[in-house]
């Protein structure tokens, strides 16, 4: 049993390892998170309810979760952190997306996933350099549509919401067990350095020229909506 167990632990950790070296640059990243966030803001009644946006306090955006298994399922995913600050949004703090579970499924698939943190406190989690969504900090699936009003009891009481998007589908997903934690590797190419997440999170630290391809998509949505308003 424990060389059954050894040789499905080492196949998962080759097929992560496989799906990590598939990742893309940060460019080509932080482009793919512009986009995932213009097309869900594209069509308000199949999307994230504009009223839970201008709440959010930080979107995380994940383009192309990928998500395998070969007896042992898992998630593995990198994409960006960005709160609001002066005004506006911070840099994008890089994190990664983790977790696993155990099964009899074959096979891969890739999704987007969009998560926003409604609450201070939730921002605080994401700033720490790991943390489990529904462990840690509340979560819940949220509602799609224009306004959140009929789904009261998750945009009030969670602090964090998600959504995935696959095959052109968009949906609320529950993402409790995933661990959220900071993507060094891709900080450093981003930043030239260490930084830590708390600091990009708070504004500190000032956004790479490559991010503005996803900070202009968000200020862009902000001001459109204030200007509907």
């Amino acid at each position: 049993m424990f060389k059954i167990f050894t040789f499905v632990a080492a196949g998962a950790a080759v097929l992560a390892t496989g799906l990590w070296a598939q990742e893309e640059t940060p460019d080509h990243r932080l482009r793919a998170a512009a986009d995932v966030f213009h097309e869900v803001t594209a069509a308000p009644d199949k999307g994230i309810p504009r009223d839970l946006l201008e709440k959010a306090q930080c979107v995380v955006i994940v383009p192309g979760l990928k998500k395998a298994a070969f007896l042992v399922g898992g998630d593995y995913g990198r994409g960006y952190a960005l709160c609001r600050h002066a005004g506006g949004w911070s840099g994008p703090a890089a994190i990664k997306f983790g977790g696993g579970s155990f099964g009899a499924q074959i096979g891969a698939e890739s999704t987007d996933v969009v998560m926003l943190v409604m609450d201070r406190k939730g921002m605080e989690k994401l700033a720490a350099d790991k943390f489990t969504v529904g462990a840690d900090a509340s979560a819940a699936a949220g509602p799609v549509g224009r306004t959140a009003a009929a789904d009261t009891d998750a945009s009030l009481h969670a602090e964090i919401l998600s959504w995935s998007r696959a095959h052109g589908a968009f949906a609320g997903v529950s993402l409790d067990g995933t661990v959220v934690s900071k993507d060094g590797g891709e900080d450093r190419k981003l930043y030239g350095m260490d930084e830590s997440n708390r600091a990009i999170l708070h504004g500190d630290v000032p956004p790479p020229a490559v991010a503005s391809v996803l900070t202009s998509e968000l200020d862009r949505y902000h001001h459109k909506e204030r200007a509907a308003n």
